[in-house]
């Protein structure tokens, strides 16, 4: 059994996609169990969402999957924990009135209905908002004139939900904050001047609430002085067995947990978060020439700016997919495990032509802003005289995971001119060691590191900040990763090649000759 003091461990629960994701990690920040449940978003009423019952069946069933686990390993019952902390899919939109009912259902980052809203924002203020930020789901209801709007009285996001849930407080880390409006890096919250544009033309509308009580508050990471009540507790863990009084970390979204789970929360290094949608986080030394409404400018869990190109497509094509080949194995009379048929397809993938023999994917489950693509379209086509192959096929399916986010960031590399130090890779795209990582320093031109914990993902990462919250001794969070967690950390990182460079551009050319079509 494991030997592990709970009450000097640290838990993450992360609320992604497809799986919420729970790691509790010992005072060294090793992984030692973990919990999961998984989940599904519903296309209902126009809108991708997940119910207010989906949270707490989904948020209890990750806790009992983590309890279950740490039993089994150390005899022990996870009655305690030296912190907590939660985060969810960044942006989206739940909005409450004054009793904290849920006004309408959850409206995810996934969703692309609020263009007009973006596009007055992003004019109003100089400033790219994007259609996911939860502010433009708020303006997109009040421009449409929808009935809830009048009983809104404060608005926040999965993260910051379920942190109230368990704590009582309205509050995120500035990380969240700045996919709900945009952040000033010198005070570390909202923009005053922003938020004083955005009072006026709210007004216009009719919606004179203050804006700053609407939003939730912002926190630094390491703050303290949220702990988890007793109806708290009981909600997370409805058989009793966890405490009350257990400290919480400012709640944050997927891309701060993704910046601090690969160390990439210092000025010149990045990060590439890959899972249901993928996106690029680069910490900035200095603000960008212009607002690209490709580019989100958000913040690291504590503060500093950061260019992110954010796709709403990566790994779903690829999951469906497989699980068609692993139809097929069944079908066969040669079963296959899940984890194997991955393997299988990924390690073949390489074998394939560098350019896919002129196989193309495109997979649009949802619409690709980044690109222009407004619609729901997964698809795929080939050159005559191409090469039609398993491996080029499934190859293509790999590449298209990360074709959007290439395009996005060439305006970084090619008109600003950003480089980074290191660049890390992290999440369900890089389980299959070697294949996407290689495939993504070849497409960015650039070497790429993946972690011994990449398939940790957020969770880990959410673990680190509460973790932070509790031992940080007056280090700056940059400080506190590079002395304290990532010093010996197992890392491999692959060069780009030139016939993958070559390749990669080929199928990015016949990429977007299709896109033209």
């Amino acid at each position: 059994m494991t030997d592990i003091n709970l009450s000097s461990a640290y838990l993450g629960i992360e609320f992604g996609s497809t799986r919420i994701k729970g790691v509790l990690i010992d005072d060294r920040f090793n992984p030692v169990a973990s919990g999961a449940y998984d989940w599904e978003n519903r296309f209902e009423n126009g809108y991708w969402t997940y119910s207010a019952d989906d949270f707490l069946a989904g948020m209890q069933g990750c806790f009992a999957s983590l309890a279950a686990d740490v039993l089994e390993k150390t005899g022990k019952p996870l009655d305690t924990v030296a912190a907590i902390g939660i985060s969810g899919m960044m942006h989206g939109y739940l909005a409450f009135d004054k009793d904290d009912r849920l006004l309408v259902p959850f409206r995810t980052w996934r969703n692309t209905t609020t263009g007009e809203a973006a596009d007055e924002l992003s004019a109003l203020l100089n400033f790219n908002i994007p259609q996911r930020w939860s502010i433009s789901h708020l303006y997109q209801a009040i421009l449409s004139g929808e009935d809830h709007v009048g009983d809104v009285d404060h608005i926040t996001t999965l993260a910051g939900y379920i942190h109230s849930l368990l704590t009582g407080r309205r509050e995120v880390g500035v990380g969240e904050a700045s996919g709900i409006f945009p952040i000033d890096s010198l005070t570390g919250t909202y923009d005053a001047a922003m938020i004083g544009k955005l009072s006026g033309k709210l007004r216009e509308h009719g919606f004179t609430k203050d804006i700053l009580t609407v939003l939730p508050a912002v926190r630094n990471a390491g703050d303290t002085g949220a702990v988890l009540t007793e109806a708290g507790a009981k909600l997370l863990d409805p058989t009793g067995t966890l405490k009350a009084g257990i400290p919480l970390c400012p709640p944050e979204g997927d891309a701060g947990t993704g910046m601090t789970a690969t160390n990439s929360v210092r000025p010149r290094t990045g990060n590439v978060s890959a899972g249901t949608s993928i996106f690029s986080m680069l910490v900035l030394e200095k603000s960008l020439s212009a607002a690209y409404p490709e580019i989100d400018m958000v913040t690291t869990p504590d503060g500093a700016p950061v260019a992110m190109v954010h796709c709403n497509n990566c790994c779903a094509e690829i999951d469906a997919w497989a699980k068609v080949f692993g139809e097929f194995a069944a079908l066969s009379g040669h079963p296959m495990d899940k984890s194997d048929v991955y393997a299988a397809l990924y390690s073949n993938a390489l074998k394939g032509d560098a350019d896919c023999g002129g196989v193309v994917s495109y997979n649009f489950l949802s619409a690709e802003p980044v690109i222009g693509v407004n619609e729901s379209v997964p698809m795929y086509f080939r050159k005559l005289g191409g090469s039609m192959n398993l491996a080029n096929f499934f190859r293509a399916q790999i590449y298209t995971a990360i074709a959007a986010l290439k395009i996005g960031n060439d305006l970084l590399f090619e008109n600003e001119h950003i480089t980074a130090d290191k660049l890390l890779g992290h999440g369900g795209l890089f389980k299959c060691e070697g294949v996407a990582q290689q495939i993504l320093a070849d497409a960015f031109d650039t070497p790429i590191s993946v972690m011994k914990t990449a398939g940790e993902g957020g969770a880990w990462g959410m673990a680190l900040l509460a973790a932070y919250m509790m031992k940080k001794n007056g280090k700056s969070l940059p400080d506190f990763l590079d002395g304290c967690v990532f010093g010996g950390m197992e890392v491999t990182t692959l060069a780009p090649t030139e016939e993958g460079k070559a390749g990669f551009a080929k199928y990015i050319e016949n990429y977007k000759e299709g896109l033209r079509k």
